[in-house]
């Protein structure tokens, strides 16, 4: 059975996005694959920063990647960027640390304006990270999402797209290399 890692870089904890991670996890566990999450606002923010990697936490964290078949990124847009949260969490990988990976870039955000945040900065570090392939990206629109008592809900057409986007994801993870 493959592994594959959520991460999701939101530091909210009411974050949509974390919200999204959850439920990628989820849909890829009902496919029999194993699904961690993890949520990078949890981590200690002090040895992250410092960049810490014998840290306990951090250690465990970088393993988990490590271990991983397939990296889902999962973050919010602010600024025209990808969170600074995820971003300092990914230079802490080694150079090629996503060598033999698949990864799926995620992001929120308020407009479509926003949508080239995937391919101008998500997906540039996934190559330079070395992965072996970055499937199709998506963007999730912060008004096709409501949260309820802490479920998240989202819209019929942007689920659609979103669920094909993980059958990508999930193909690209059992195809040879």
């Amino acid at each position: 059975m493959s592994k594959v890692l959520v991460i999701s870089g939101s530091p909210s904890p009411t974050s949509k996005t974390e919200l999204v991670g959850d439920y990628v996890a989820r849909r890829l566990a009902e496919n029999e694959w194993h699904a961690g999450h993890l949520k990078l606002r949890a981590l200690p923010a002090e040895p992250l920063l410092r960049a810490d990697t014998a840290h306990p936490r951090i250690a465990t964290a970088l393993d988990q990647v490590a271990q991983a078949d397939g990296i889902v990124l999962a973050t919010p847009t602010y600024k025209a960027s990808f969170s600074g949260l995820l971003k300092t969490f990914l230079d802490l990988l080694p150079q090629y640390g996503f060598a033999h990976k698949v990864v799926l870039p995620l992001a929120t955000g308020g407009s479509i304006a926003h949508v080239l945040v995937l391919d101008y900065a998500l997906r540039p570090v996934a190559h330079s990270l070395g992965a072996r392939h970055v499937v199709q990206s998506f963007f999730l629109l912060d008004k096709h999402m409501t949260r309820d008592s802490g479920d998240l809900h989202i819209r019929s057409e942007s689920t659609g797209m979103l669920d094909d986007v993980i059958e990508q994801f999930r193909k690209a993870l059992i195809a040879p290399f």
